[in-house]
């Protein structure tokens, strides 16, 4: 059974008792501030429930029903995960310690003994439905500015990205290069990460967001290029061993250089970028530089964006030589002329080329 009057504004409480004057005492209790919808047992309040919950303020709930009682009801609300949502409170002549137990166990808000003493009830009853407002109030609040927040993280995190791809763009400008580099790196460097994770899931563990960050990381490899003179930056030739001796410090220089950023070093972003721009030129086999160091002494993402940047190097024109054809580089990584590379890298980087028309990126 149901009130009329349901199209109003008013809140609604959901009253389930079998018995028709009990129901009527707690209909004439608040009907002047709810609308009251009635149930006669636990299995009509939960249709009702499953229908209207969006609705209903309070349940005020009797024990002792036939079809479904009050505590096979409380089981089946808290099946739905109501508990909490919705506040439910016994209306019961029956309360003794085990049904007070079972009754607060299962999640109900108050228990309130019968004969019903309107003015009391209401008052508890109210109560109870205020603290809920107000707190469901505060977890809209609180959503609703941890959406804000996010937002703006998210602003600043395009900003931020959007500052070191041009900070890594002018630096490749500087070395005569498109610019474009780094863009074809950061791409080429997630492709490898995704593949290695797919291929080798007991070594690989690197979430989504890690690698989102790594590969923006990726685009500060070189950075400390900008230390770098332009006689050598740019020279035509192949670099005296004295030369290129001083642009092997460009690892060095670029790490020097993140550590002057204030209040960076916390941030995974600078763990990844500093790693990966001391140590994107070693080699597996320990054959690299500056720190010699070999296989898995040398990070995931660092070995990731060794391949990806002698890759890119390799089929880019250079102020010291002519772009080789895609099938050659891959023939020098393979051969070794570029140093050695993890197998399982190699692995993903060939299963990457298949998948990945690299050629259309340039």
């Amino acid at each position: 059974m149901q009130a009329d009057n349901r199209a109003s504004i008013k809140e609604s409480l959901l009253v389930v008792d079998d018995n028709e004057i009990n129901r009527a005492v707690l209909v004439g209790t608040f009907q002047d501030e709810y609308n009251i919808i009635e149930a006669e047992n636990g299995k009509e309040a939960l249709d009702i429930l499953l229908q209207e919950k969006n609705s209903i303020s309070a349940i005020l709930l009797d024990i002792v029903m036939p079809v479904m009682d009050g505590f096979a009801f409380l089981e089946e609300f808290r099946k739905r995960s109501l508990t909490g949502v919705i506040p439910v409170f016994l209306i019961t002549a029956d309360t003794s310690e085990r049904n007070m137990y079972r009754g607060y166990q299962l999640g109900v808000m108050d228990i309130i003994e019968k004969p019903i003493v309107p003015y009391f009830v209401k008052r508890r009853v109210n109560s109870i439905i205020e603290l809920f407002r107000a707190r469901k109030s505060l977890s809209q609040t609180v959503r609703h500015q941890h959406g804000q927040i996010m937002e703006k993280d998210e602003e600043i995190n395009k900003l931020n990205y959007a500052l070191i791809e041009t900070l890594s763009t002018a630096i490749e400008l500087r070395s005569g290069e498109s610019g474009s580099h780094v863009k074809r790196l950061s791409r080429l460097t997630r492709f490898l990460l995704l593949e290695l994770r797919e291929i080798c899931p007991d070594q690989i563990k690197v979430t989504d967001e890690e690698i989102e960050q790594i590969a923006a990381a990726a685009i500060m490899h070189d950075v400390g290029k900008i230390a770098i003179s332009d006689a050598i930056l740019n020279k035509p030739g192949k670099l005296t061993a004295e030369e290129f001796e001083i642009m092997k410090t460009h690892t060095i220089k670029g790490c020097e250089i993140l550590s002057l950023v204030p209040n960076y070093q916390d941030n995974v972003l600078y763990r990844y970028a500093y790693d990966i721009c001391r140590h994107h030129h070693e080699r597996w086999d320990g054959g690299g530089y500056p720190d010699g160091l070999k296989g898995d002494e040398i990070t995931i993402w660092s070995q990731v964006v060794s391949i990806a940047d002698v890759f890119d190097a390799l089929t880019s024109e250079r102020v010291y030589k002519k772009a080789f054809p895609v099938d050659t580089a891959v023939d020098m990584i393979y051969s070794g002329q570029c140093g050695k590379f993890n197998p399982f890298l190699l692995k993903a980087f060939e299963e990457v080329l298949k998948k990945y028309d690299y050629a259309a990126q340039k």
